[in-house]
């Protein structure tokens, strides 16, 4: 093959591949000249590729079909235009989808804590369980408090942080078994329920609250979120109502993942008020109100960009493109 021939004879073709790769806006008639060009060039490559081996006409070529490729293939979006697409619509979408099973784990754990609380105050003989008077009396007095301050606060605000988030992770990812969200539920419901019976059994429930309070506003709620995500995973895969069960799996698994991710940022601002502030010397009212502060925030953001990014239509799920093709069909 006379190689320079070769590409003179078909370097107008070339020129008119790259023209229309390089296109802003394609119309219906040049799409399809795009792809009938990048096969005929492809052809092109192949020959050039067979005869002459790497040239620098066949590595013009080459880049040539790479971008064509790119225009009928499609490119995945850039980070800096994905953030604001996940933190202003997939992730308030997702969070606002569950906002009724979020509300009743919070219901279920505040009953069961409750009557955990109330059960080990009210009979000393389920104190006595949990220790003798004198080693309830030292984590009433000391180790109850000391808890939020034995570490530096940095380092006490990463270790809670990792060790919520972890949690918050294995809820949404394990919630496919259907009984691991109601383990973690109980779990949490219990250990909160049986320390505030006791601190109320020695007369320190305001303790309690003004040590709980701060974080644990925010903090509970991000696990409430993490278990309703996990088990509104679970009931995609009992009941998929219309939808095929793994296409409603797969549907509702993406959309809610996206939980798990955005609780890792709830649970740090978390963190950070339980190594810095629920230890602090300050006025409880005060940090009381930094928590709620906090969760007020969340809950705005849950709702209100929530309820507004579904009515938009969003799912929280990824895009049709994305997500790619959920059935094949022929023809």
């Amino acid at each position: 093959m006379d190689l320079d021939a070769y590409a003179a004879a078909h370097r107008e073709e070339w020129d008119r591949l790259e023209a229309l790769a390089r296109k802003p806006r394609l119309t219906g008639a040049d799409a399809d000249e795009l792809i009938d060009r990048y096969q005929t060039a492809a052809t092109h490559l192949s020959a050039i590729k067979t005869t002459a081996g790497s040239t620098v006409e066949g590595d013009r070529l080459s880049v040539i079909l790479s971008r064509a490729r790119l225009r009928f293939t499609g490119a995945g979006t850039g980070l800096l235009r994905q953030l604001p697409v996940f933190f202003a619509v997939q992730l308030p979408a997702a969070l606002y989808r569950i906002r009724w099973l979020t509300l009743a784990v919070a219901a279920a754990t505040a009953i069961i804590g409750t009557l955990y609380g109330v059960w080990v105050a009210q009979d000393p003989r389920v104190l006595a369980t949990f220790g003798s008077d004198a080693e309830l009396r030292q984590f009433v007095d000391n180790d109850f408090v000391d808890y939020y301050s034995s570490n530096p606060a940095a380092s006490f605000a990463g270790q809670v942080w990792t060790n919520n988030a972890w949690i918050a992770a294995q809820c949404v990812a394990f919630g496919i078994t259907g009984v691991w969200v109601p383990y973690i539920v109980l779990l949490n419901a219990q250990n909160v329920g049986v320390a505030g019976g006791v601190m109320f059994a020695y007369g320190r429930g305001d303790v309690f609250f003004q040590y709980i309070l701060p974080h644990g506003m925010l903090e509970l709620t991000a696990v409430f979120v993490a278990a309703a995500a996990g088990l509104r995973i679970f009931w995609a895969w009992i009941a998929p109502g219309p939808r095929r069960r793994l296409e409603a799996l797969a549907q509702d698994a993406r959309a809610l993942f996206t939980v798990a991710i955005g609780l890792v940022l709830v649970l740090f601002v978390a963190g950070l008020i339980e190594g810095f502030v629920t230890p602090a010397p300050w006025p409880w009212p005060i940090k009381i109100g930094i928590g709620a502060l906090a969760l007020g925030a969340f809950l705005a953001y849950m709702l209100v960009l929530g309820r507004r990014a579904v009515r938009a239509g969003e799912t929280g799920d990824l895009g049709e493109f994305e997500s790619g093709a959920r059935r094949i069909i022929a023809g």
